[in-house]
């Protein structure tokens, strides 16, 4: 199948899952990339933690931050679903620098994000993507604001009214009435330049080797594996990502290298269409459209 006819096959297939979609896939050793939208700036979620890890990890290579340090927490006590980690808990925590690191990277934990972002606030992370060369993502506010968005003000049995607006609520030039989802104003980035992201930490870059390493290994061990994973974990292959959820968000980057030394970036951002918070068949969608690209590339 030709590249345009695979394209339009694909946008099809999102488009009957209820998708949006703005993806790329680019083969690490040639180049050659395929992809549907990938210019598209998309607000991040928690995509944004991985420039916050890798902002954090260059800090304590230059000696600004030590990862030994402690740090008092406090506890998130959030009780909508979705959150983890220290979000959740209860009482305050006292936490080395370096285990924030895994629990906002790995497990994606907002709150423990929110102690990394005090320690390096949005702007300067902004600052050290910029000193790399990387210059398609924003980063403009912490985690607190994605866990105060319409969900909280609803019920369990109304959540569907809370991605509803999310859906509805949106302009054209992709402004919108709930601020975490206004590109002006949210975290946002777009499929091509989380594609650069995850390029310039699996290949020689401005980045230093050590901080590089450091990423890729919480990246390797992100233990939410629902929605690409499965279509990219094999004992032939390895798959390090990270993911980004909210309201009708659903995003995931990452690395998959195979066996013989192939290594695809992938980047999946997604907007859903249908005004519910649970669909397994739209994270199913996303990781097929994603292994079709990569399928392509693969036989190049």
């Amino acid at each position: 199948m030709s590249a345009e006819a695979l394209l339009h096959e694909l946008r099809g297939q999102l488009r009957d899952g209820g998708l949006h979609g703005c993806l790329l896939v680019r083969d690490l050793h040639t180049g050659d990339e395929l992809g549907i939208d990938p210019d598209t700036q998309l607000p991040s979620a928690s995509l944004v933690k991985v420039p916050l890890a890798l902002a954090t990890v260059e800090r304590i290579r230059r000696g600004d931050l030590d990862g030994a340090t402690m740090l008092d927490v406090l506890p998130g006590r959030i009780t909508t679903p979705g959150p983890t980690g220290l979000s959740r808990f209860r009482h305050p925590v006292r936490i080395a620098i370096d285990d924030l690191l895994y629990l906002s990277t790995c497990v994606s934990d907002g709150t423990a994000a929110d102690a990394l972002f005090d320690l390096t606030p949005p702007a300067q992370v902004a600052d050290i993507l910029h000193d790399f060369g990387l210059r398609g993502i924003t980063v403009r506010h912490r985690m607190r604001e994605l866990s105060e968005t319409p969900v909280e003000r609803f019920d369990a049995a109304q959540v569907h009214l809370a991605h509803a607006l999310a859906i509805d609520a949106g302009t054209s030039g992709r402004g919108h009435r709930v601020p975490q989802l206004d590109t002006t104003r949210a975290n946002t980035g777009s499929a091509r330049a989380w594609v650069e992201l995850l390029q310039a930490l699996w290949t020689p870059s401005g980045i230093h080797p050590e901080v590089a390493g450091r990423v890729r290994d919480l990246m390797a061990h992100n233990v939410l594996r629902h929605r690409l994973a499965p279509d990219f974990s094999s004992d032939a292959t390895t798959w390090s990502s990270k993911t980004g959820t909210l309201l009708n968000l659903r995003h995931e980057i990452g690395i998959v290298e195979h066996s013989d030394g192939q290594a695809y970036a992938i980047a999946v951002l997604t907007e859903s269409l249908v005004p519910a918070a649970s669909q397994p068949g739209a994270d199913a969608v996303m990781a097929q459209v994603a292994r079709a690209l990569r399928d392509h590339l693969r036989q190049l």
